[in-house]
Formats: C-alpha cells, sequence, structure tokens
C-alpha cells in the first residue's frame, strides 16, 4: 500500500534575517521535518544557521546577492517574484505578513499570519513618521495601489487563516475581510543548553542584573526611546539585535548601554540567563522575546499594545507601560526593580506557550485541510 500522507510544504516571505517569524518557520519544520521551505530570498549567513539543514527552493530573485542581503530594496519585485514561485503540495503552510500566501499552488493554503502587510497597512508605525515622508516612503506610496490589489487578491486564495495573537486576527478581519483563529507562536528555548558569553560584553554584564532588550533595529521598535529611557539611570541595559539603525543607536547611546549586534543562540541564552528583566517598547504583532524571557523566569516590561496583551499576565510576569516614551520606560525599570517577581509562576505562565501545542494544533488543522 502506498503512503497516503499528504506531501506537506512551508512557504516564508524571505529568510534574510533573525526575527520572530523566522523562529516560528523553524518551529513549523520541525512539526514537519520532511517539507520543503519555499521563499522569496534566502541569506544563510544573515538567518539562523538551522535553516541550512533544510531543503530550501528560492525564487529567481535569489541569484542577486544584493538582494539577499537587502530584502527591503526588493519590494518592487517581490510581488511578481512570489506569483512566479510554484509550490507543489497538497498543503501548504504559508508563514505571511505579506508575500508567501502568494505563491502559486494547486494544493490548498493553511495562512499563517503574523500580520497583513505592515508596508501597506501601517506604513508610518513600520517606517517612522520621518521615513514615511522620504524617498521610500514616497515610492511605496506610488506602488500601494498594485500591491494592495495583489495582496487582497493572494488572501483571498488561502483556505484557512491562522492569525499568530488577538491584534492579528483584528487586523485580518479589518484589511481582509477573513475571519481566523488565533494560534500563538511558541517559544523554542532551552534553558539547559550551552551559554557563551560575548567576549567583549563580557566585563559589562559582570555578574548579572542589566536589563535587556532582544529586538531589530527599525524604528517601530522604539530602541531609541529604550536608550534615553537608561541615560542617567543607575542601571544597565543590553541590546541584542541588528537592523539599519544600528550606526545611529551606537552614537547615541549613553556610557551604561550596550550593543551586542547579532549574536548566537548561545550568546543570547548568556544574556538572558543573568538579567534582571526584558525591556520591550515596541508595538509587536506577537512579539516572542517576553516568553523567551519567561522561559529564564524573567519578568518584562512591555507596551500594553498588540501581541503582548496576549501573552503578558500583568503583574506576574511583567509590567506594562501605556506609552513607548523614554519616561514611561524609566518607570516601568523602575517599577520592576521595587518589585519580588515569583520565577516559578513566570515559567508556568510560559509552558503555556510550548513548541508540543503549537505543532499538535497545526498538524491538525493541515490534516483538516488535507482531509485525512
Amino acid at each position: 500500500m502506498g503512503d497516503t500522507r499528504p506531501v506537506v510544504a512551508i512557504a516564508h516571505d524571505y529568510l534574510t534575517q533573525r526575527g520572530g517569524a523566522e523562529r516560528v518557520v523553524l518551529a513549523i519544520h520541525r512539526a514537519f521535518p520532511e517539507a520543503t521551505i519555499y521563499t522569496t530570498l534566502y541569506d544563510p549567513d544573515g538567518t539562523y544557521p538551522e535553516f541550512r539543514t533544510a531543503r530550501i527552493v528560492t525564487s529567481r530573485l535569489n541569484r542577486f546577492g544584493a538582494l539577499r542581503r537587502h530584502h527591503r530594496a526588493a519590494l518592487p519585485l517581490l510581488a511578481p517574484a512570489a506569483s512566479a514561485l510554484t509550490v507543489p503540495a497538497d498543503v501548504v503552510i504559508a508563514s505571511t505578513s505579506g508575500w508567501a500566501h502568494g505563491f502559486r499552488t494547486e494544493g490548498r493554503v493553511l495562512a499563517y499570519c503574523h500580520s497583513p502587510a505592515r508596508w501597506l497597512y501601517l506604513a508610518e508605525q513600520y517606517l517612522g513618521s520621518a521615513a514615511s515622508r522620504g524617498a521610500r516612503g514616497v515610492a511605496l506610496a506610488a506602488l500601494r495601489p498594485h500591491l494592495v490589489r495583489w495582496d487582497r487578491r493572494a488572501a483571498w486564495g488561502a483556505d484557512r487563516y491562522l492569525a499568530n495573537s488577538s491584534v492579528v486576527r483584528e487586523r485580518i478581519a479589518r484589511v481582509y475581510g477573513v475571519e481566523a483563529d488565533i494560534l500563538h507562536p511558541p517559544h523554542s528555548v532551552d534553558v539547559t543548553a550551552t551559554r557563551d558569553p560575548v567576549p567583549e560584553l563580557e566585563d559589562f554584564v559582570g555578574d548579572g542584573g542589566h536589563f535587556l532588550l532582544v529586538s531589530r533595529l527599525l524604528p517601530y521598535k522604539n530602541v531609541d526611546r529604550a536608550v534615553e529611557a537608561f541615560r542617567g539611570l543607575d542601571e544597565r541595559l543590553l541590546v541584542v539585535g541588528s537592523g539599519p539603525l544600528a550606526r545611529a543607536l551606537e552614537a547615541a547611546r549613553p556610557p551604561n548601554v550596550r550593543f551586542a549586534g547579532l549574536v548566537t543562540d548561545a550568546q543570547v541564552r548568556w544574556a538572558y540567563a543573568s538579567a534582571t528583566a526584558l525591556v520591550a517598547p515596541s508595538h509587536e504583532d506577537f512579539g516572542i522575546t517576553p516568553l523567551e524571557a519567561g522561559a529564564w523566569g524573567k519578568p518584562t516590561i512591555a507596551l500594553r499594545a498588540g501581541g503582548y496583551l496576549d501573552t503578558i499576565s500583568e503583574g506576574v510576569t511583567g509590567h506594562f507601560i501605556e506609552r513607548p516614551t523614554a519616561e514611561a520606560i524609566r518607570a516601568g525599570v523602575v517599577a520592576v526593580r521595587e518589585r519580588d517577581w515569583d520565577a516559578s509562576a513566570i515559567r508556568e505562565h510560559v509552558g503555556r506557550f510550548s513548541e508540543e501545542r503549537f505543532g499538535t494544533r497545526l498538524a491538525a488543522e493541515v490534516a483538516a485541510l488535507a482531509g485525512t
């Protein structure tokens, strides 16, 4: 008797960076290890090394090294590239925030949506108000009508939509008129794994007690405001992550703030393990870092918005701030220092977002679509 299991493939917008969406793709691939991953652009050095063991099929754009290293420059080309990429599978799990739901397939499509495209529907928040008025913003405004039509046609072609948070479910309904169920992404933290210090930051971290911010350095992440919040504070802030604002942020930092840049998972574990708390001041569709911090029993100072409303239990796993200002973040740091946090209660809460639960639910969704 032949194998009647459905052929499952994974689609993702582009694999060029290290972010929460890419971690979710790795979790999906662990749930379906035989699945091929289809994407527009793949930069092995720019994203997580675990992708090197997967079978990855890319669009024709991937021949251009400059686009692999700077995927934002490919924006005018990504819609036609996505439309031309064919995925031969019975069920395609499309991890999407803009492009993967538009890949061609004759199979069923399960769209796992991190957000409808931010650059189309939340452009000022995504680019920053100044950038949205600059050359890049003007170019995006010119492309927007065509991209919105393309995006909505692609969205309506999916057979089933899953949202990663309540705020994204509401956004999907508003933008696409599609009802989605929620499947929260998992964290994949192994607190027993190796920890490696970042050599040039060992003296700065010392025995720990620092505050930690893990983020790509983009305008809407509000890293600049977190940096300013620590100016004059008798506390230390360690920032892990890279992005277009790295040089400007480094130039403006006070002495009690350090930037680690792009680091390994073992170095991220080192940074989390001895931290006092995580600082998360950005507008996030889901925001996986509070769960990563919670796996270590660490609380989070978070903006009361977006996906954090789904993942943080106020007073148990974190402290909310109302606005992403330096003053509010500074007050949050003081409030966290003054409170005794129960690390075991934090870990128990985070256990609800396990990768095992995520994989089991995803497998059931795929089976339902495949009719097995």
